[in-house]
């Protein structure tokens, strides 16, 4: 109760900053620009919590790009507002490519860091990286699936959040998925790469 008390104080200084005659424009500018903050951070710190969905283009990449084809997925997506400037982003997502007699599986659980860069009104570019589980399979011509193993991986990306209200958030995601290479026994290993260029759509709490 207490830090959002001196919020209000603050904004109320602001204004009589802004409503000043004498004080110049200079001033003023860099008042509006600090009360801004102070409200994108008060916001924040009540809806802390997103969950929503990424729809877009998942292209695959060096051998997977050999085995399936690029279709359109969906994934499931959770933020958590940790600070002013940084997100924790989870995502999940699965999906099935085939091409021919191939085929290619993608699963992925990651956890990434969302940084934005600035803000701008209700516009926010962002950056984000991080690591996460995968089990990547594949099918051969001959018919032969690769088994199910878990393995680690890296995750990298960018894109631009548009806040619509309090509630509603949209925006577009790109993000690069490298899972390690998975030994095999019966099959050739299981290695490869995707980018998933999604339209998000989230609902804070």
């Amino acid at each position: 109760m207490i830090k959002y008390i001196s919020k209000l104080m603050v904004l109320l200084a602001m204004s009589f900053i802004v409503l000043n005659a004498q004080v110049s424009a200079e001033v003023k500018k860099e008042a509006i620009k600090a009360a801004e903050k102070v409200m994108s951070a008060a916001q924040r710190e009540i809806h802390k919590h997103a969950i929503g969905i990424g729809l877009g283009q998942t292209f695959l990449l060096d051998n997977f790009e050999k085995k399936g084809d690029n279709k359109i997925t969906a994934d499931l997506l959770y933020t958590y507002t940790a600070s002013y400037s940084f997100d924790l982003l989870l995502n999940a997502h699965m999906s099935y490519h085939e091409y021919r007699q191939k085929a290619v599986w993608l699963r992925g659980y990651t956890m990434s860091i969302k940084a934005r860069s600035y803000e701008f009104d209700a516009f926010s570019p962002f950056i984000l990286g991080g690591l996460g589980f995968y089990m990547p399979q594949i099918k051969d011509s001959d018919g032969i699936t690769s088994d199910p193993k878990y393995t680690f991986g890296m995750n990298a990306g960018a894109g631009l959040d548009l806040r619509l209200n309090k509630k509603i958030v949209v925006g577009i995601l790109g993000q690069y998925h490298m899972p390690f290479e998975v030994k095999q026994d019966e099959t050739e290993n299981v290695r490869g790469s995707y980018f998933k260029l999604l339209l998000t759509t989230m609902y804070l709490f």
